[in-house]
C-alpha cells in the first residue's frame, strides 16, 4: 500500500475509532519496523501514530504498551496512550493496525551521545524506571548468572556459524568483508573476554526491564529526558546491562573519550539516587557488562549473511563504532571502575 492511502486510512481511523478528528496526517519519523504518523487535531494537539505491519504479534505489542504505562505511572517521562472509545490501545481497520500516543515536540534522540547535564538525566530517569519495574507483576527481581548476561559460550557457537557459511559463500568486498575479519577476531579474542569477565559477580540482579532502551529511545530535550519510548514486552534482564546500553552507547564513548569515566559515575550516582534499591556490585558491574556484552554480540556482524537488505550505511557505522567502542572500554575498564567505587561508597 501507498504512504498516501495509508495516511487517509490513518486518518479514517483516527476520526472513527479515537474520536480525534485531523487536520493534517503526515508520515512521521521511521520506525524499525514500523511506518509512522505525526496528526494533529483541529484544536492544534499532536499524536504520534504507530501503523504495525501485517504479521506483528499484537498481543505482544499490548503488552509492551502496558509497561510503558506502567513505568509512566511510576515518574517515568512515558508519552501518554489514546486509548479508543471502546477503551482498547490497539485499533484495527482498513487492513492497517495502529497505536496512538501523545506527540512529544522538542526533542531530540539520544543518538547524538550525552555530554553535559545529560548523564545525571539519564541516569535519574534510568534508576526511575528500574525501581518502578522492579515492582511489575510479572514477577520480583531475581539472581542470575554473570555467564548469561555476556554470553561467552554462545558468542562462540554464533561466531562459528558465522565463518563456517562465509566459508562456503566467501564475502563480497565492503562491509561485509569487514564483518568477516571482524567474526574472526571476535572469536580469537573469546578466550581472554572470558578471563575478564571472571571478575564479574557471581550473580547479577535480573528484572523487568524496558527491553530495547537503545539511543533511538531516548529523548531528550535540552539537558532534561523529554520521554522513553518504544518498550518491549515485559521480560527480566540484567539491570546493569541495561543501563550500560545507554549510557556506554558505543557513539558516547567514541565522541568524548576523555569525558565518558566521569560521564558514567554521575550517570552511576543519579541512578542510585532514584534507585538505591539496586546492589551497588551491580552498579560497579556496569562498564566490565557493557564491554562484555560488545564482545559477545554478533549484531551486525551477522547482518550481511542474515538480512542483507538491512546493511545500510548507517548500520555500517554503527557495527564499527560497536567494535571500536568496544576496545576503549576494556582499555579504561579498571580506571572506570576505580571511579565508579568513590562513588558507591
Amino acid at each position: 500500500m501507498s504512504a498516501k492511502p495509508d495516511v487517509m486510512v490513518v486518518a479514517g481511523i483516527l476520526a472513527l475509532l479515537y474520536q480525534i478528528t485531523p487536520a493534517a496526517v503526515s508520515e512521521g519519523p521511521a520506525g524499525t519496523a514500523t511506518r509512522n504518523y505525526v496528526a494533529e487535531d483541529r484544536e492544534g494537539r499532536r499524536w504520534f501514530v504507530k501503523a504495525y505491519p501485517r504479521g506483528t504479534d499484537m498481543d505482544a505489542e499490548r503488552q509492551a504498551l502496558a509497561l510503558g504505562e506502567a513505568a509512566r505511572a511510576g515518574g517515568v517521562p512515558v508519552p501518554s496512550v489514546r486509548r479508543t472509545v471502546t477503551g482498547e490501545v490497539i485499533a484495527s481497520a482498513g487492513g492497517l493496525s495502529v497505536s496512538v500516543t501523545e506527540y512529544v515536540a522538542g526533542a531530540e534522540t539520544a543518538e547524538g551521545g550525552l555530554s553535559g547535564g545529560r548523564w545525571d538525566a539519564v541516569g535519574e530517569a534510568v534508576g526511575r524506571l528500574h525501581r518502578a519495574l522492579a515492582r511489575h507483576p510479572v514477577g520480583p527481581s531475581r539472581p542470575v548468572a554473570a555467564r548469561e548476561v555476556c554470553d561467552v559460550a554462545r558468542a562462540g557457537r554464533r561466531l562459528d556459524e558465522l565463518l563456517a557459511q562465509w566459508a562456503a559463500t566467501p564475502p563480497p568486498e565492503g562491509f561485509a568483508t569487514w564483518a568477516h575479519r571482524t567474526a574472526k577476531q571476535r572469536l580469537a579474542a573469546l578466550p581472554e573476554v572470558a578471563a575478564r569477565l571472571e571478575k564479574l559477580p557471581a550473580t547479577l540482579t535480573a528484572q523487568i526491564v524496558h527491553g530495547d532502551l537503545a539511543s533511538p529511545n531516548l529523548l531528550l530535550r535540552g539537558e532534561t529526558v523529554a520521554a522513553v519510548i518504544d518498550f518491549r514486552p515485559p521480560g527480566h534482564r540484567s539491570a546493569a546491562w541495561e543501563l550500560g546500553r545507554i549510557v556506554l552507547d558505543p557513539r558516547t564513548v567514541l565522541a568524548r573519550p576523555d569525558e565518558w569515566i566521569r560521564g558514567l559515575a554521575r550517570a552511576v550516582g543519579a541512578y542510585r539516587a532514584a534507585n538505591p534499591e539496586l546492589a551497588a556490585e551491580d552498579l560497579l558491574a556496569v562498564p566490565r557488562v557493557a564491554a562484555g556484552y560488545l564482545a559477545c554480540s554478533v549484531y551486525p556482524l551477522s547482518e550481511p549473511l542474515d538480512d542483507p537488505a538491512s546493511v545500510t550505511p548507517a548500520l555500517e557505522a554503527y557495527g564499527r563504532a560497536r567494535h571500536e567502542a568496544a576496545g576503549v572500554l576494556w582499555e579504561r575498564l579498571e580506571e572506570a571502575e576505580e571511579v565508579l567505587r568513590d562513588v558507591l561508597r
